[in-house]
This record gives structure tokens, C-alpha cells and sequence, in this order.
């Protein structure tokens, strides 16, 4: 095992140098890597063989690392762009980006692609050791690679060549010769294609650094999860993801980080939320691509230096919070529940509205505060800015995060909305679903003499999808996502769902809610463009996201024209040629 560390280290360490060939599609862009025909002893049938693959496929998936983060949140309402932003960012921004754009390279995407085909069709599976397949972790892992790297394709860029068997000859790669599949096509495929794997254990090579291997894999039922929500099988989806964090002997509950208030008299912010971000084994990072720490060894993350003041950007950080973001983080209300000293009576305090914030991202929701942190400095050099900022969630430039706990918990959300329990999906973002949350709202709704915000009804009819272990998931390490920057949300009496006149309305309504807790809790972590995509798509309204994006600017600064090109949302990706 220790002789396979080694090989594992130096394979990360110098991730560039690929056992398979690199395939770019002639018609996307000119390559820069001709492709070549495989010998004809293919078979990967040694652990050497296996793990050079498996790591070549990270070195290649390092290559759109970045890109999948600037991707989805530079086109989306959450971050703007400064002065100092480099002209492709801005035509990002701006949905004019074209085939020269550095960061459009859908080439970079098949080579994942390719390598992962070349590894799936010659694996030798037949190889058994007591029974088991020798290879079988590895094969679920790449599989799982696959799936994910086509959907970020078609997230990007609509309707994509597929195929699954790898290319071998330059005719072979004419993308004329392959079908065309969106993202509701990729994601029907997949679904088949890795249920059979769903149980399937990942290998364990060890650390490498102070990275387990283990966080460098795509979760196949988290996967299996954000692909029936794209395919619209909404409880399929809130079943695979309930079952990633119910697992017995691996399971996730919300844990309680946060941010806020220290006491009822609003003067100290006690922040547990922020340091969550920056090492990648704590138990809100699920996976990650890992990333080089100097270029000398491979590909590096450029990340810190568009979203924080570094010395390399002289402090002129090219990305920002939008104006509308930050409208939405002071437009929540933060309560605290408060015991009276004197009476022992428990009550709900909040802000004073009229009072006066050292720092306006003080107001409302702390987690913008906590994630984006600015000063003024005073610099001995004209050539360095003034203001010097530092985002949290890309101040690690050793790592991109794929998938992170509370993502899970707001798709979870989401899916159980869509597959018509809205009350379940707002106790996510109220309480936190624990045996111990549910007594507690009954109690209070008995003592104010109303129905609880989720009824025995519904928790009847959602059944397993909503069944968690009362001994592992506790008050004490569940908690609604939205007090994790707005307070005791279990106790702010205005964050309910109101009467509507119909359960679609309800669903609507939570649908909305969902959609906010999105932006305040996974900003920056280039999720929001599709975020808002899904939900565009599925409510087959395009005003939807164009609405969104268009206030990004804030709601008295609406872009008419932006707007107006993103009803059409062809215009939502980018040009595949």
C-alpha cells in the first residue's frame, strides 16, 4: 500500500503527464493536441495502470476547475465585475462571449470525456480477486466522472455531441457522426447508466497532502440526485439524496455553522460560518477538484485572484458582490429567540429597524458579511488599490469545491417541493429535519394554538423520503440552512408559508424561498446560472432567469436589454463552434 501512496503522490504532484491520449473536437476550436490512435494492447489490467488513468483523468478535470465556478457565477445575479475585470470575464458577463474566449474551450470537456471512455471500455472488469472485481471502485468513479463532466456540458452549452466508446482515429471524432443531447437527454442516460454503481465504495488510496483521496470522487448518489432533478424525476431526486445523508455508518446531518448576533443586544457578530470553506476535510466539503500549488507541477487555481486582493492583482480583485445580492442579504430579517432574565419568558428580538450598522453587510443575513470581508488600507505604493478584499469561499487556491453539504440539503429541498411536499422542503430551510425539530413545532403550535408548519399530513404522505434515525440526527447537530446567517429562523414568525389558495401556489411559494437560500448560501460557489436555469426550465418560463440576471445591478438599475436577450434562452449558452 505505501509503494501505491508513492505512485498516488507523484501522480498528483506531476497530474499533467496523462497514460491516455487527449481528444479535442476539430470543429469547437484548432487543437493544440493532435489526437493520437491507441496501440493495440489497450487493456488497463494492472493497479499501476488503473491509478495512472484515474489521476489523469483529475489532471484533465483541473483543466475546468475554475471555468465551472466563473461559468456559473459570473452570468448569473450574484457577482458583478469591477473595473479591474479581465475583457473575457466581462464578455461572460455580458453574453457575448465567443469561440476566442479563453474560457470557452468545450475541447477541454471531451478530453475529460475521452479519457474517461478509453478507461470504461478497457478496464479489464473481468479481473476478480475473492469474488469481487478488481476494478470495480475505480470503474464507478470514472463513471461518475463522465456523468458529471457531460452535464456540465450541457449546461454550457445546450445540445452537445454524444457518445460514450472512446474515439480512436481522427475520422472518428467528425462530431457530425454523433447525436445531439440537452441536458433532460444526458441526464436520462446517466441515470441508467450509474444506478448499478449507486452502493458501489470508492477506492481509498490514502492522503495526499492533506486532501483524503476520497474527496477527489464525484458522490454517485448525490450525482444520481442532480441528475433526476435535471430530468424533472423529482422524487427519485429527494429519495437519492435522502439516502446520501441517512446513510448508517456515514451519515450528514446540517451540523450547526454559522453566523450571527453574539446576544439580543446586537453589538458583537460571533462567526462560525466562514473558516468551513477553507479546508477541504471539514464535513461541509464533500468533494473537490484538487488543484496544483505551483504551475511548475500542473494546473493551478486562478480563482483567489479574481475574487480577492492578492499581490500578484496588486489588490484590484475583479469580482464583487452584486448590488442585488446584497439587497437580498439586508432584506432578511435576523431574530434571535431570547430568554427574559427576570421571567424566564422565551420571545423573538430582532434588529431595531432604525438601527445604525458599523458595516451594511451587517444587516439582515450575516453570511455575505462573514464570506466577503473588505478594508481599507493604506498602501506605500500608487500602483496597489485602497480596497483590499478577501472572499472566503475562493481564498484556497489548492482546491475547487464540487459538492458541499448544504448544496445537498437545498436540492434535497428543492426535490421534495417538486414532488409535492412543500412543508417538508420549508422545515429544511426553517428547522432542519430531526425527530426533535418536529416535537418542538408541535409543542409551540399547540401552545399558539395552530397547525404546525408541517403537518402529520404531509410527513405521512412524503414517508421515507423525510425518515431520519432519531438517535443520529438531533437537535443538537440539525438546524434550518437559513440560521446559519438569519438567526433562530425556528423562531421568526414571519418566515412561514402563508395562506395560499392552492397547493400549487404553496410549492411556488416554497419554490421561491428555495431559490433565495440558494443565493445566500452557496453564492461565489458557481452554482447560481444553473440554479436559476433549472427552475427557469422547469417552470417553462426564460423571464424567469433573464429577470434575475437582469437586476444584478439591483432593482432600481434593471438592464432592459439584457433582459430582453435572455427571454430567448438560446442565448443562455455558449457558442459550441
Amino acid at each position: 500500500m505505501n509503494k501505491q501512496n508513492n505512485l498516488i503522490r507523484k501522480c498528483v504532484k506531476g497530474v499533467a503527464a496523462l497514460m491516455v491520449s487527449l481528444f479535442t473536437f476539430s470543429s469547437c476550436t484548432e487543437p493544440e493536441n493532435s489526437l493520437v490512435e491507441f496501440t493495440d494492447d489497450n487493456t488497463l489490467s494492472t493497479p499501476n495502470d488503473t491509478v495512472y488513468s484515474l489521476m489523469g483523468i483529475i489532471g484533465k478535470m483541473q483543466q475546468i476547475a475554475d471555468r465551472t465556478v466563473l461559468l456559473g457565477e459570473v452570468r448569473a445575479d450574484l457577482i458583478s465585475l469591477t473595473d479591474h475585470a479581465n475583457l473575457n470575464l466581462q464578455a461572460l458577463a455580458n453574453f457575448t462571449a465567443d469561440a476566442s474566449n479563453p474560457y470557452n474551450v468545450p475541447s477541454d470537456y471531451y478530453a475529460i470525456i475521452q479519457n474517461c471512455n478509453y478507461f470504461l471500455a478497457n478496464a479489464d472488469m473481468q479481473l476478480m480477486k475473492r469474488g469481487v472485481r478488481v476494478f470495480e471502485k475505480e470503474y464507478a468513479v470514472v463513471k461518475a466522472y463522465r456523468a458529471w463532466t457531460y452535464m456540465q456540458l450541457a449546461l454550457n452549452y445546450g445540445s452537445v455531441p454524444f457518445f460514450t466508446e472512446p474515439l480512436l482515429t481522427e475520422k472518428d471524432a467528425d462530431p457530425a457522426l454523433f447525436p445531439k443531447y440537452d441536458i433532460k437527454q444526458i441526464a436520462e442516460y446517466f441515470i441508467s447508466d450509474l444506478a448499478p454503481y449507486v452502493d458501489t465504495d470508492y477506492p481509498a488510496y490514502g492522503q495526499m497532502g492533506n486532501q483524503p483521496s476520497q474527496s477527489f470522487y464525484i458522490p454517485v448518489r448525490v450525482l444520481l440526485g442532480d441528475l433526476c432533478l435535471w430530468a424533472e424525476r423529482y422524487t427519485e431526486a429527494a429519495k437519492y439524496y435522502h439516502d446520501y445523508l441517512t446513510k448508517q455508518g456515514n451519515i450528514h446531518p446540517t451540523y450547526k455553522n454559522s453566523v450571527g448576533w453574539y446576544d439580543y443586544k446586537f453589538e458583537t457578530v460571533a462567526d462560525g460560518y466562514a473558516s468551513v470553506f477553507v479546508n477541504p476535510t471539514t464535513d461541509e466539503i464533500l468533494s473537490i477538484i484538487p488543484m496544483e500549488h505551483e504551475e511548475f507541477d500542473g494546473t493551478v487555481s486562478y480563482l483567489d485572484d479574481v475574487f480577492n486582493s492578492t499581490e500578484d492583482n496588486k489588490y484590484y480583485y475583479q469580482a464583487e458582490p452584486s448590488p442585488a445580492y446584497k439587497e437580498l442579504s439586508r432584506a432578511q430579517r435576523f431574530t434571535l429567540i431570547y430568554s427574559d432574565p427576570v421571567t424566564m419568558l422565551r420571545d423573538t428580538v430582532s434588529p431595531p429597524e432604525d438601527m445604525v450598522y458599523p458595516n451594511e453587510n451587517w444587516r439582515g443575513d450575516l453570511r455575505l458579511y462573514s464570506v466577503f470581508q473588505m478594508a481599507t488600507i493604506i498602501s506605500n505604493s500608487a500602483n496597489y488599490s485602497s480596497l483590499y478584499q478577501e472572499f472566503a469561499k475562493c481564498d484556497h487556491p489548492y482546491f475547487i469545491v464540487t459538492y458541499r453539504l448544504q448544496h445537498i440539503y437545498l436540492r434535497y429541498a428543492e426535490a421534495l417541493n417538486r414532488a409535492g411536499f412543500p412543508e417538508a422542503a420549508f422545515f429544511i430551510l426553517k428547522y432542519g429535519i430531526c425527530n426533535d425539530n418536529i416535537v418542538t413545532d408541535q409543542r409551540i403550535a399547540d401552545l399558539e394554538g395552530r397547525k404546525p408548519y408541517w403537518t402529520a399530513e404531509e410527513r405521512a404522505a412524503a414517508g421515507d423520503l423525510v425518515s431520519f434515525s432519531s438517535y443520529t440526527f438531533t437537535s443538537s447537530n440539525t438546524q434550518g440552512i437559513h440560521s446559519r446567517g438569519s438567526g433562530d429562523a425556528n423562531g421568526d414568525k414571519t418566515y412561514v408559508i402563508p395562506e395560499l389558495p392552492s397547493k400549487a401556489d404553496s410549492i411556488l411559494f416554497v419554490e421561491n424561498k428555495i431559490c433565495d437560500e440558494m443565493a445566500l448560501e452557496t453564492s461565489g460557489e458557481g452554482l447560481r446560472f444553473y440554479d436559476l436555469m433549472r427552475i427557469a426550465l422547469r417552470r417553462g418560463d426564460p423571464a424567469f432567469l433573464a429577470r434575475k440576471v437582469a437586476s444584478r445591478n439591483g432593482s432600481s438599475n434593471f438592464d432592459e436589454q439584457l433582459y430582453t436577450l435572455l427571454t430567448d434562452k438560446s442565448k443562455w449558452y455558449l457558442p459550441l463552434k
